[in-house]
């Protein structure tokens, strides 16, 4: 009987589906036969294409390539596998499981890497998710590329061991000190660096000091900053909408650690994490898509779908400038996310869902000539009703329903108070107290305010008699849907937090009640 020499290893790499890591599973097998590697498993193009960069590094760094039958699977092989993230694992499978590495090196280790044709290993997308669930699965040891080796370092308790060369395994296999060499540890002497680079980011935003007038818009922003409520801002052009809308971040309350964790994640599966810092992503993102955007580039999508814009500004700011330039499908898909803080896709193998806790900042002229209802001697409105009509509709019900404050920002007169009024720092001030004021009431509570909806939400906003009265008339009288009436209700609270109240009042109510009448102009024509 004729006998086949047969050797196996099995090395432990990743992959990112959606921001979310997953475990793969790379199987090697080397058997007698005509030389010839395949690798099975649903690999994409650029997996199967790591065979000729494995097959020229291993050669270049003065290893053999076995000249057998070589198959390599990818497990669980009904899920598809793409990118570059498994070429460093089954080369060291190969190597492995023809004798030239040592097993015990790499057992429960992850291996995650690119290779260049020279053997450099390079870095790929997806890191901080991919080590996050190795953490999850008590896989502590993880193989990767030097440049990704301080991402990874923001999860605690790996063991990490950084490779710029697959070269270097060489020396490690004969040298237990070379391969203690490899250990990363994190430099803390950037700490400089990074306070800098974040602080000069947050200065990108602007000031509020630099918008002068406007002080009924800074306190409805002040208000949004506190609540994370939706927002959008209507008048003529030229009155510091988009600016008012940019500095919205700078005022913002910091991320928490979970928080930053959550960002940099997306931002590394994405493949869009900023150079320069190798910590978390602290700041508030500001997100603003150009208005051609497709509905898929906003929340996401493709065969193995992608975050979208939605999921890029998760715990920030999505500014969507000139709203009604936006194509319907596009603003539509926002329905989902604004309402549930995630998107779902779904596709024939599996369900997809990515993190949309966004603040909605939007602005829009009041018609497509600008100047409607702002009426001047230089400049008088030239659209017909029809043409303003049409302009309109494009934003729809259902959407303005789920946009809180509505906030009319006209041009000031000559005789306006055109003072700056509070700068950044002192409206973060006043955000980060109200801010602790609401987490201390969220403690009590239980939960997050937040999360709280319907007949749950009613019960835990206490209201006196006269604003429970005013809420009931306006509910009544203005006809406001009961998703119109809750967002109401939580505005209020916002804004008696804003003010240290612990009971919710009249005036409270009513100026929530305020910042709902843009919905009814869109639609009176």
């Amino acid at each position: 009987m004729e006998v086949f020499f047969v050797l196996y290893t099995q090395i432990c790499s990743g992959s990112v589906y959606g921001v979310e890591g997953r475990m793969i599973a790379v199987e090697v097998d080397i058997s007698s036969g005509l030389p010839q590697v395949n690798v099975v498993g649903l690999p994409d193009p650029a997996v199967r294409e790591s065979v000729e960069r494995v097959r020229a590094a291993i050669k270049n760094c003065g290893f053999t390539f076995p000249m057998e039958r070589i198959t390599v699977n990818l497990a669980p092989a009904d899920l598809r596998k793409e990118g570059t993230a498994f070429d460093l694992a089954i080369a060291v499978g190969i190597l492995v499981a023809s004798g030239q590495l040592r097993t015990e090196w790499f057992r429960d280790m992850i291996i995650l890497g690119e290779l260049s044709l020279n053997g450099e290993v390079r870095a790929i997308p997806g890191v901080l998710a991919m080590v996050e669930q190795a953490k999850l699965r008590s896989n502590t040891k993880v193989l990767l590329p030097h440049a990704n080796a301080s991402e990874a370092a923001c999860i605690e308790g790996m063991e990490l061991f950084a490779l710029t060369h697959l070269l270097a395994l060489k020396d490690a296999d004969s040298d237990r000190g070379a391969w203690q060499s490899l250990r990363y540890h994190a430099d803390h002497s950037q700490d400089d660096l990074r306070n800098s680079l974040l602080l000069e980011r947050t200065h990108q935003h602007g000031d509020f000091g630099d918008v002068l007038g406007q002080h009924h818009a800074k306190r409805a922003l002040l208000i949004a900053a506190v609540g994370k409520h939706n927002l959008l801002l209507s008048g003529p052009p030229g009155t510091g909408k988009t600016m008012l809308a940019k500095r919205l971040p700078g005022i913002m309350p910091p991320l928490s650690e979970e928080e930053a964790l959550q960002v940099t994640k997306i931002y590394s599966a994405a493949g869009k994490l900023p150079g320069g810092i190798p910590e978390l992503m602290n700041e508030r993102q500001f997100r603003s898509p150009h208005h051609t955007i497709s509905a898929a580039g906003l929340v996401g999508g493709g065969s193995i779908p992608r975050p979208g814009e939605v999921t890029l500004a998760h715990r920030g700011v999505l500014f969507l400038d000139e709203l009604p330039e936006f194509s319907r499908a596009a603003l539509e898909v926002l329905r989902q996310p604004l309402e549930d803080r995630e998107v779902t896709i779904a596709r024939s193998r599996a369900v997809f869902r990515f993190p949309a806790y966004f603040l909605l900042a939007a602005s829009m002229n009041p018609c497509p000539c600008g100047y409607y209802g702002h009426d001047s001697e230089e400049q008088r409105c030239s659209c017909s009703e029809a043409y303003l009509s049409r302009y309109r509709a494009k934003i729809s019900g259902p959407l303005l329903d789920r946009i809180d404050m509505h906030i009319e920002v006209s041009r000031p007169p000559a005789t306006a108070d055109l003072q700056s009024g509070m700068t950044s720092a002192q409206m973060k001030e006043i955000v980060l107290q109200a801010d602790r004021y609401r987490s201390a009431r969220n403690d009590a509570l239980g939960r997050s305010f937040a999360d709280l909806a319907g007949a749950s939400l009613r019960k835990a906003v206490q209201l006196t008699r006269e604003a429970d009265e005013l809420l009931r008339l306006a509910f009544d009288s203005l006809g406001v849907s009961l998703r119109a009436h809750d967002r109401i209700l939580k505005l209020a609270r916002t804004i008696a937090d804003l003010e240290q109240c612990e009971l919710v009042d009249s005036p409270h109510v009513a100026e929530a009640i305020g910042y709902r009448g843009l919905d009814r102009k869109l639609h009176a024509l």
